[in-house]
């Protein structure tokens, strides 16, 4: 058995002459000329049938003209409905139907053509039964040639399955799951050979699917261990939440790796299956249920306007961009400095959105002279603000900073909506600015606070609107894309406390809720997302492990840091002053919790930016803290002024 599987796995790969499995195997000239080839053996077959019977074919010309007549006319429709034109290994239904349609049209030519000559001339030039029996004869070699050639390929590659190829199990006997079986047996080039489907279903054991068996699943561990799968593979999209943990905690406590696939509606190339399976990720594994947003609402707001996205190259900036370039907006200027960053998302939306009008500008939102420019060229009905300076430890160390991009920057771009009647300013902003513990999260409250106020102000009709969540998944330089490089690199994981948790929001979803407050807010509202669970990071790090095929603290390391400069063990939504009011969306609250005097705000605000210009950075932070009561610092250089603060109010 092991010398015919090397004999086969000779014609199955490698360097080799024959190359029975490649897909260039059989060229269009060749596939055509075994199909004269059948249709003329069809011939012989209709006239050893007829002959010595009492049915005579016509004798106006020869009978082996009339062959050749017939088969001419079967070449013409041959390529008129190219039927050569598939590879036979993949035949599908619609190569059915074009062989049908070449054997039908053919004889019904004859037959017309038979007809015209009977009418005219008084007599018929073929026998109409023998062109029948032609065409069920040679509609027959040619299916059967296809048939023969798809399954012997499928034999033939099964056979020659080399021990490299991982033994794979599909979860499902869906449409879905079963149209998936199929292109992986179609295709040679996978690291992977299929060995059953898996069921909760009752399923009797003799039940097969594509020549696979199916397993029903009582307990999936020991069926997997039964079956000898090395890998399952899922369509993640198909299963909640919390059955797709219960898989992957069966599957890892039996030692198999856990592939997924998207929905196969949602693949461009349908066979390109190769580059559709990947790993499972941990995103795929947090129980959220799916967010549903007033698409009509939205199509409505933003049809014909002109829209800027600040930070429009970053994580949460290109995502809204994304989802404007499907609604009919007039234009969409998006601003960015990261220059790298604009370019490769031109790239991208020019590729996959062509009919998007949009125009990349390099641009500093702290800069008001570039500000007032652009503000002149384009009539910006609507703003969504996401520049801004997110990494908590960078900003400890240079807390000028974040003044003059998150807080002068937020400034400006008021002050030009106010100039140049701006329907609508949508700020994004995070969950760290309640009851601040870093720089970071102060200057966005002090934005807030801005913003808020400003509303209040006599004249403004710009309706300023403000955001508030969490972490997002795979944003840059947050923790899943981070976790992922220590991983591949072979550890160790790095985690900054061991009772550190976070929220977490989907990349998409934040941005379509960010889209969705944008449409309902009335002016001065901050609006609060949920988002679901806290998730302890050292869970989501032991998890990503067990995802990559690695054993935690055995393969791969986990070591705990220590909480960095301004970082806190759990981030809140709301500080403990606020109440919540509902929204007409489930996932949307507001926060009720006042800014104060504008007048105050403003004046702390110009005073703590031309300090910031001089680079003071412990002045800079003691009139934050200032403006922000709530902040405190913790972890960080900083916490000394808190210090001095306190000792001054207690000798007071």
């Amino acid at each position: 058995m092991k010398a015919s599987s090397k004999i086969l796995n000779k014609l199955y790969t490698g360097d080799n002459k024959l190359l029975l499995l490649d897909q260039r195997y059989l060229p269009r000239w060749i596939v055509i000329l075994l199909d004269i080839f059948l249709c003329s053996l069809a011939m012989l077959v209709t006239y050893f049938i007829l002959h010595g019977t009492t049915i005579y074919f016509h004798d106006v010309i020869s009978v082996p003209l009339q062959g050749l007549i017939v088969l001419l006319v079967n070449l013409l429709f041959f390529f008129v409905f190219k039927s050569y034109s598939g590879i036979i290994r993949h035949s599908t239904f619609i190569d059915i139907i074009k062989l049908a349609f070449t054997s039908i049209t053919t004889v019904g030519t004859i037959v017309l053509f038979n007809s015209i000559m009977e009418f005219s001339q008084g007599q018929k030039i073929f026998l109409t039964t023998s062109l029948l029996l032609y065409m069920f004869s040679s509609f027959t070699f040619l299916l059967l040639f296809r048939i023969s050639v798809k399954e012997s390929y499928t034999f033939l590659k099964n056979i020659a399955i080399t021990e490299e190829k991982k033994k794979l199990a599909i979860i499902g006997i869906d449409d879905q799951s079963i149209s998936l079986g199929s292109s992986l047996l179609n295709e040679s080039q996978l690291p992977y050979t299929l060995v059953g489907f898996l069921t909760q279903a009752k399923i009797s054991k003799s039940h097969k699917i594509l020549g696979k068996p199916v397993f029903s699943v009582y307990n999936m561990a020991e069926t997997l261990n039964e079956i000898e799968a090395e890998a399952v593979l899922l369509m993640s999209d198909s299963f909640t939440g919390k059955e797709k943990n219960e898989i992957v905690e069966n599957c890892l406590s039996a030692g198999v790796e856990i592939l997924n696939v998207p929905n196969i509606q949602t693949w461009k190339n349908k066979e390109d299956i190769q580059n559709q399976i990947k790993p499972l990720e941990i995103e795929d594994l947090l129980e959220r249920s799916p967010i549903s947003v007033s698409d009509t609402v939205l199509k409505e707001d933003l049809e014909g306007k002109t829209v800027i996205v600040t930070g429009g190259a970053g994580s949460i900036g290109s995502e809204i961009v994304k989802q404007l370039a499907q609604y009919n907006t007039e234009l969409v200027i998006i601003l960015d400095q990261a220059e790298s960053a604009l370019h490769e998302l031109e790239l991208f939306l020019r590729l996959n959105f062509p009919n998007f009008n949009f125009i990349t500008e390099l641009a500093d939102i702290s800069n008001m002279y570039r500000l007032q420019l652009m503000f002149n060229k384009y009539h910006f009905n609507l703003i969504y603000h996401a520049a801004a300076y997110k990494h908590v430890p960078l900003i400890e160390r240079n807390p000028h900073e974040a003044i003059y991009v998150n807080l002068l920057g937020t400034v400006n771009l008021c002050i030009q909506c106010l100039q140049h009647n701006v329907e609508r300013f949508v700020m994004v902003s995070t969950d760290k600015a309640v009851n601040p513990t870093n720089v970071m999260g102060a200057s966005k409250r002090a934005a807030e606070m801005y913003v808020q106020a400003l509303q209040k102000e006599k004249h403004v009709t710009t309706k300023f609107v403000t955001t508030r969540f969490g972490n997002v998944l795979g944003s840059s330089g947050s923790v899943i894309p981070h976790f992922k490089k220590q991983i591949a690199q072979g550890g160790p994981v790095t985690v900054t406390h061991r009772d550190i948790i976070r929220y977490f929001m989907t990349i998409p979803e934040a941005c379509q809720l960010v889209m969705q407050a944008g449409t309902m807010g009335k002016g001065g509202e901050i609006y609060v997302f949920d988002m679901g669970e806290p998730v302890r990071i050292i869970d989501l790090a032991e998890r990503m492990i067990k995802l990559s095929g690695l054993e935690p603290y055995k393969d791969i390391d986990i070591k705990i840091t220590g909480l960095r400069p301004g970082e806190k063990l759990y981030e809140e939504l709301l500080n403990d002053a606020s109440t919540v009011l509902p929204t007409h969306h489930p996932k949307i609250m507001i926060s009720s919790v006042q800014a104060g005097s504008f007048k105050d705000i403003k004046e702390k605000i110009e005073h703590l930016i031309r300090i910031a210009t001089k680079q003071k950075d412990d002045e800079v932070v003691k009139l934050l803290k200032d403006l922000v009561p709530e902040f405190k610092s913790e972890n960080s250089s900083f916490e000394a002024l808190d210090a001095s603060k306190d000792k001054a109010l207690t000798k007071i």
